[in-house]
């Protein structure tokens, strides 16, 4: 039980200083604050301070990948998500506190196909990213794997993050609603849908072609 709430702590700290960073960037950064690459660094340090314990996932649909995969046990798919959700909230609830809310929230104006296209894309990227450098026996032991998950998301950042929320993360998505960088629960549940569904086809397509 222990063991387990180490892990469950890890998976905590490591969203909410994602989701922290998130908001931080938005609320506070200036002209000179380039958000996705604030976001792509504090996921590649918190994966690397806590991959080896928890696996580092700070993500519901990596973890669900995770599980599909075979990496995390079934029965602690929903702790981590639990934890991942309540870090990346309290994140959301601070950066509410200190900057009073987000100035300038998604109304509701990106494309609905854009939205499902974008984060389908760069979610299954990241789950897939994931699986081979973080639990593949053959990349086993590497030295690159938080480099590797912290660009992913990066480059999805930069390439997406103007045509939907770029959370390419359940966790994110539902935090930037409590954060009201996004107004519409529609858009928030699309998304998280939608990253859930890119986690399990990620997976999906990793039984599929890795051979172990």
């Amino acid at each position: 039980m222990i063991e387990c709430l180490k892990k469950y702590l890890v998976e905590f700290i490591g969203t909410f200083f994602l989701v922290f960073t998130i908001g931080a960037t938005a609320a506070f950064g200036d002209e000179s604050c380039i958000a996705p690459l604030a976001i792509g660094f504090v996921l590649m340090v918190m994966v690397y301070a806590g991959g080896y314990i928890s696996g580092g996932h700070y993500n519901p649909a990596v973890s669900l990948a995770a599980a599909i995969r075979g990496a995390l046990e079934w029965k602690q798919w929903i702790p981590y998500v639990i934890f991942q959700i309540l870090g990346g909230v309290c994140a959301a609830l601070l950066i509410n506190l200190l900057s009073g809310g987000l100035d300038a929230p998604v109304k509701g104006s990106f494309s609905l196909a854009a939205i499902i296209i974008a984060e389908f894309l760069f979610t299954f990227a990241l789950c897939y990213v994931v699986l081979h450098v973080a639990t593949s026996k053959k990349t086993e032991g590497n030295s690159y794997y938080g480099l590797a998950i912290g660009s992913t998301v990066m480059v999805g950042a930069f390439a997406v993050g103007n045509i939907c929320l770029g959370a390419f993360n359940p966790a994110v998505a539902i935090s930037a609603f409590v954060m009201g960088a996004v107004c519409c629960p529609c858009i928030m549940l699309i998304t998280v849908a939608t990253n859930l569904v890119a986690g399990a086809c990620a997976a999906l397509i990793y039984k599929c072609t890795n051979v172990e």
